[in-house]
């Protein structure tokens, strides 16, 4: 198989340690039907569209609890015991959630990100034996050029976007420049160190040289000749191993290695031997001549030996190792990988934050395809997902984004845009203090009502933007979003506007109220929809390995956890290896 050897831990035996516990397909499937029991009954608050909330009478119709009693109950303390004790339906860590953790030039949430799952994707790729990695949806590129220029590893990221491309190309120029500035000043001072020592030691040679040739001059009367053959004593020998600097002090290899292991990134750390004669100036090497050879003849030879092997190292590193390579195409489940990447090879499948249906396609592509040995897929964007019982505008879809488990789709699992959405949201943040938008949330709701009652449009999909931020009052939020939806806001008097918003101020809490249990019930969702792709892997027969691992801080990263799948044939090339 192609790519670097397996370098997992090894234990004392030699043999490779074993892969955390998996949850079994059993398990997961019956967590599958759990949750989806459960969601059953709230499902209809979670497809609830807010801004429906006072047209529809949402809170009498489907809570039955004052909302002073919903709000008490999930305030931030009850959240955080909900989230430090998660009742059965948050079942995900309980089952389906291995043991398995990941052992600057971004943001610090974007840096947390990538350095968690690129840690973890070389994990991934060591234990597999592989160096190729595909990055789809790299976007950006951070991960990409991280995963290359950190860990060596040779990669392709595949945009849709050729804006994204484009910037990831200029983006990963400018990276590779930083990081070649701080390789060479890392170098530097790893070779200063060594040079300090090798100076030091030097000098101490050169004063037992010293004293060793006064004590023999003293202790012998042989002629001149007998006296210069003492004169480069043993303790000043160089094997021809060495590396030579000058006449008076060496380097050797071993040494070399000794600091450059514990200072320099990994592609530093097995130079090969004379490599390091490329980075000192021509004049610094001395040859050993020998009486029976022409030293020109031997400094050229040593000068052409040097050109080889410095266009061998190039050749090497341009073609093993620090690559990355951004491309512009759209991927689905049926992409031929091949038609896109000409040396393509036994690889790892990566996605962070993949959107919509980029996620599950990834998954379909693993599956699928031989060359792809393992996958690591952190989705997001949950509302963008395709479902088969959801209207679809235009063309017939063969392939969907959810469901794609065998009892979902056999249940004919339908979530909706709302509850889907409702999936996005951030529990964990919301815990911790952050505030919801209700007030916005309140205005649109409001807005709805003098849309519907006054102007007599029933639709609720129609899109304002952010009307709201750029308000200085509920009167000035109206007449700016009825000029978008083309309403004539000169319709309607201040009057009228106003008594709206006393009409229902006191009833602001309700939404609140509303948007609290929504927060609580995101995550079923969530949950729902990476149980559903866990349990398609587990479905498959070429699976070794599959489970969810909560990678990120949720806090700063609410979709925090990836699909993590591994091949059988992976592990049966490894052992005849």
């Amino acid at each position: 198989m192609s790519g670097r050897a397996p370098e997992a831990s090894p234990s004392s035996s030699g043999t490779r340690h074993p892969l955390p516990p998996q949850p079994s397909a059993e398990t997961v499937a019956a967590r599958v039907r759990a949750v989806a029991q459960f969601l059953r009954r709230v499902l209809p608050l979670c497809r609830a569209h807010t801004v429906e909330f006072y047209t529809r009478g949402l809170w009498e119709k489907m809570v039955a609890l004052p909302p002073e009693t919903v709000l008490e109950a999930l305030s931030g303390e009850r959240l955080q015991q909900l989230l430090e004790e998660p009742p059965p339906q948050r079942p995900l860590e309980e089952a389906a959630v291995v043991g398995m953790k990941a052992d600057d030039f971004m943001n610090n949430k974007k840096s947390h990100e990538v350095q968690l799952m690129s840690e973890l994707v070389d994990g991934i790729a060591k234990y597999c034996g592989l160096n190729q990695v595909i990055d789809l949806g790299s976007g950006k590129g951070y991960l990409s050029s991280f995963l290359s220029m950190q860990y060596n590893l040779k990669v392709y990221g595949i945009d849709s976007s050729n804006t994204n491309t484009h910037g990831a190309n200029e983006r990963n120029r400018k990276l590779k420049k930083h990081w070649k500035a701080y390789q060479r000043r890392a170098r530097a001072n790893v070779r200063g160190h060594v040079l300090e020592e090798a100076r030091e030691r030097s000098e101490q040679d050169k004063e037992k040289s010293k004293a060793n040739i006064s004590e023999k001059l003293l202790s012998t009367n042989n002629s001149l000749q007998s006296q210069a053959q003492v004169a480069a004593p043993d303790s000043i020998h160089f094997e021809t191993a060495d590396v030579f600097i000058d006449s008076d002090m060496c380097i050797t290899n071993k040494q070399y290695e000794l600091h450059s292991g514990a200072q320099l990134q990994p592609d530093e750390n097995n130079i090969p031997e004379n490599v390091f004669l490329n980075i000192l100036p021509a004049d610094a090497v001395e040859a050993d001549c020998s009486p029976r050879s022409n030293c020109r003849e031997l400094c050229e030879e040593e000068r052409e030996r040097r050109k080889m092997a410095s266009l061998k190292a190039k050749a090497s590193r341009s073609k093993e190792a620090n690559v990355y390579s951004p491309l512009t195409s759209y991927i689905t489940a049926e992409t031929e990988l091949r038609d896109i990447i000409a040396d393509l090879e036994d690889c790892v499948i990566v996605g962070l934050h993949t959107c919509g249906d980029l996620s599950p396609s990834t998954l379909r592509l693993f599956n699928a395809k031989p060359e792809i040995k393992a996958v690591c897929s952190v989705g997001c964007c949950y509302h963008l997902l395709s479902e088969e019982h959801e209207t679809q505008e235009g063309g017939i879809q063969e392939t969907w984004g959810f469901p794609m488990c065998q009892y979902l789709k056999e249940e004919d699992w339908f979530c909706g845009r709302n509850a889907r959405m409702a999936a996005c949201l951030a529990l964990e943040r919301v815990a911790v203090g952050q505030v919801l938008p209700t007030e916005s949330l309140f205005y649109r709701a409001v807005l709805q009502v003098i849309v519907e009652e006054f102007y007599g449009v029933t639709r609720s999909d129609c899109n304002i933007g952010k009307v709201f931020s750029k308000s200085t009052s509920f009167m000035d939020y109206v007449r700016k979003s009825l000029k978008k939806l083309g309403l004539d806001e000169s319709k309607i008097s201040d009057k009228l506007i106003t008594e709206y918003f006393e009409k229902y101020k006191h009833r602001m809490n309700e939404m609140e109220a509303f948007n609290m249990l929504k927060v609580v019930l995101g995550p079923c969702i969530e949950v729902l929809i990476l149980l559903d792709r866990l349990s398609y892997l587990k479905e498959q027969d070429n699976i070794a390995w599959s489970g969810l691992v909560k990678l990120f801080d949720p806090i700063k990263s609410p979709r925090c956890y990836a699909v993590v799948a591994l091949k059988k044939q992976t592990f049966q090339v490894q052992a005849n290896c």
